[in-house]
């Protein structure tokens, strides 16, 4: 016995191997930390494999195939390695049964050596939670670019080149042959009412004036035929009621014509009349044609858009003007829209075309055929004022040319309406002080402290603060190579200062006002407008002077927001020179009219995102007036086209009115052009008046 436990010892000595030896007579190299790996690696799974009691027989040592020098790194292992190496260490099982044995080994060596692998599971399970969408996959800027141009191109490019292969040269020239023929018409009227025009030649001016009336006629049939076209799609407008006018004045032209070698008093059409009417209707079509061509031209030069959106009960039950990205169809989808201005207009016409025929009819029954179409087409005459036709287009059409200057378009009537209610205007430091216009002029130090540790405990406090005044800083520390500091217990006091603790001494900064109410000592006679001092543990450290340049968008969208009642800007920036002097006296605004809430509401507030709320405008740009001039603009627009029809519905029932109460009376000779033409003009002073609101923002 003792002899055959000396001849295994032997024969296990011989059959141990190194490492390097394996790998030699394989023809395998490798880098130094993968052999640490393995040999450790084959180490465990020698120990892990039960040696058995009975001697083992000795097995013919087989020639291994020459392979290929192969590379192995770090990362990765070997299985026939430590399978030979296994081998090594208890060569005496079967094949088969050492790869049985060993294959639960050798996974949980691929678990350690490289758990992310493929197929790889952790031994634990994990519990089910909640599905959680996976992230929106962000696009590429130049993808979305490619987007947007795509969506400008089939809409608001396509819809520009048509209007403007249309034109407006032959709506202008429509309107200039108008024009005369309203003058001519005006003065041959004119001279018939002073008895310039002798007897002989009455039946001439009444045949000029029923002439001049079928021109105007031609001159806006495209206006005729848009009335006509309404009518077929069961809505009545303006240019539907123009119809009937001209056939109740043809009428009345008509019967002028067939009196005229009988009657005692001859008379003429209403000729001036009509023909200003169809100047106002063309006028009309010319400024909305070159309204929607501006917006078209807007929208297509468009590389970004960002809309306006109101979200409701934004700060004490007043809604937020807010802005987000927008889409091409918040414009395209609602641009069209009818607004109830229009609507009012439509019925109102209705009513006129039939009050008007009543009062012919009632005239008709009361005295004759002459005097009842007389007095209808007098009556529908009165009924409209000329400038009605201009009273939602022309505000239209003076405020798209002042917003397409700035880029940007309000979405239909919808927007008008969104932006005219009563708001709140969220502004922020990069609003009124954009980047690029806040500078350091000067700085002067004081006292025994290090200048770069001054500066850096300065830059602190407004990266804190997150105002204007944190890049001119941030600049400054980097020029200097400085060093960064944290702030504990930041405070900001909203009278022009803030505070904190660093490397536990007290530092504030601010206005010099602001640290002589606080206790700190500044020295007499300093001149400087706008000055920043820091002090630390109550000693003036440093003074710092800086330029805030005149930005001319900011000064006119501050000031046209503080010009209304019921939209209010408000302060949710953190930067504490936004004092009411430095709004007074750097943009001229009134600061009572500015709200400043507390620091805690103005955190809430700069967390608050719109979700779904329909765009009400639309910007090319990032500017903040552009989207000042459309809350603004919308509400004088509204303002002026609501005004402006009720004044001329007031001077249309009037003229109703009279000319009823005058058929009933059978006034006939009251019922004259020249009164008519007298009776439109004192109306267009009012309604031309009120359309020119919309220049004042």
């Amino acid at each position: 016995m003792e002899e055959e436990r000396k001849e295994a010892e032997s024969m296990e000595e011989t059959q141990k191997f190194s490492f390097e030896e394996i790998m030699k007579e394989f023809g395998g190299q490798i880098d130094e930390p993968a052999e640490e790996t393995v040999e450790e690696a084959a180490e465990e799974i020698a120990e892990e494999i039960p040696e058995e009691e009975e001697p083992v027989e000795e097995q013919p040592e087989e020639v291994p195939e020459e392979k290929p020098a192969t590379s192995v790194t770090s990362d990765t292992i070997r299985m026939d390695t430590i399978q030979f190496a296994k081998g090594a260490v208890h060569n005496a099982q079967p094949l088969e049964e050492e790869e049985e044995e060993i294959a639960p080994a050798v996974e949980q060596v691929q678990e350690q050596a490289d758990p992310f692998a493929e197929g790889w599971e952790p031994e634990y399970e994990q519990p089910i939670a909640e599905y959680v969408p996976p992230r929106p996959i962000l696009v590429h800027p130049r993808s979305r670019l490619k987007e947007l141009k795509s969506k400008l191109v089939a809409g608001p490019e396509k819809l520009y080149y048509k209007l403007l292969e249309k034109g407006v040269g032959r709506l202008q020239a429509a309107i200039f042959f108008s024009i005369l023929v309203v003058a001519i018409s005006a003065i041959a009227t004119c001279m018939d009412a002073f008895g310039m025009v002798s007897p002989n030649r009455m039946k001439l001016l009444a045949f000029g004036q029923f002439m001049a009336m079928l021109i105007a006629a031609l001159l806006g049939s495209n206006q005729l035929l848009e009335g006509f076209g309404d009518l077929l799609r069961k809505r009545f407008t303006l240019n539907t009621l123009l119809i009937f006018s001209f056939l109740l004045c043809s009428a009345d032209g008509i019967m002028c014509l067939y009196e005229l070698p009988t009657a005692a008093q001859p008379r003429i059409p209403c000729c001036a009349a009509f023909a200003l009417q169809m100047i106002m209707a063309l006028w009309s079509t010319y400024q909305n044609r070159n309204t929607l061509m501006g917006q078209m031209d807007t929208m297509r030069k468009a590389t970004q858009l960002n809309s306006i959106v109101m979200v409701p009960d934004y700060y004490e039950g007043s809604g937020g003007l807010l802005r987000s990205e927008g889409q091409v169809e918040d414009f395209m989808d609602h641009y069209r829209d009818r607004s109830k201005l229009d609507k009012v207009l439509s019925v109102y016409a209705i009513v006129a075309v039939v009050i008007s025929v009543a009062l012919g009819v009632t005239a008709f029954v009361l005295h004759s055929v002459s005097m009842g179409l007389q007095v209808a087409a007098v009556t529908i005459l009165a009924a409209v004022p000329a400038s009605m036709f201009v009273t939602i287009s022309r505000p239209k059409s003076i405020l798209q040319r002042r917003l397409h200057k700035l880029g940007a378009v309000i979405c239909g009537w919808r927007g008008v309406e969104g932006l005219s209610k009563k708001a709140v205007f969220p502004l922020t430091h990069e609003d009124l002080c954009p980047t690029g216009s806040v500078k350091l002029n000067g700085v002067k130090f004081y006292g025994d402290r290090d200048s770069d540790e001054t500066i850096g405990y300065c830059a602190a406090l407004c990266n804190a603060d997150g105002g204007a005044l944190a890049p001119v800083f941030d600049a400054l520390l980097e020029s200097r190579n400085g060093i960064r500091y944290e702030v504990a217990n930041f405070q900001s006091y909203g009278d022009g200062g803030i505070g904190g603790e660093i490397n536990a001494e007290p530092v504030l900064v601010g206005t010099l006002p602001f640290l002589q109410k606080m206790g700190v000592e500044v020295p007499e006679g300093m001149k400087v407008k706008h000055a920043v001092g820091i002090s630390v543990d109550g000693e003036l450290c440093g003074l710092f002077a800086i330029t805030y340049d005149k930005v001319r968008a900011s000064n006119a969208g501050l000031g046209t927001l503080t010009g209304y009642r019921k939209l209010r800007p408000l302060l949710v920036t953190h930067d504490f020179m936004m004092t009411d002097e430095f709004i007074r006296g750097k943009f001229g605004a009134n600061p009572k009219r500015v709200i400043v809430p507390d620091q805690e509401t103005r955190a809430q507030l700069q967390e608050r995102k719109p979700a779904e709320e329909p765009a009400l405008a639309l910007s090319t740009g990032n500017g903040f007036a552009s989207f000042a001039y459309c809350a603004t603009g919308a509400r004088a627009l509204k303002r002026a086209a609501t005004l402006g029809v009720i004044i001329h519905l007031i001077g249309g029932v009037l003229g109703m009115a009279i000319m009823g109460l005058l058929a009933v009376l059978g006034a006939g000779e009251l019922l004259t052009p020249t009164h008519m033409f007298l009776y439109q003009i004192v109306w267009m002073v009012p309604g031309l008046l009120i359309t020119e609101w919309t220049r004042i923002l």
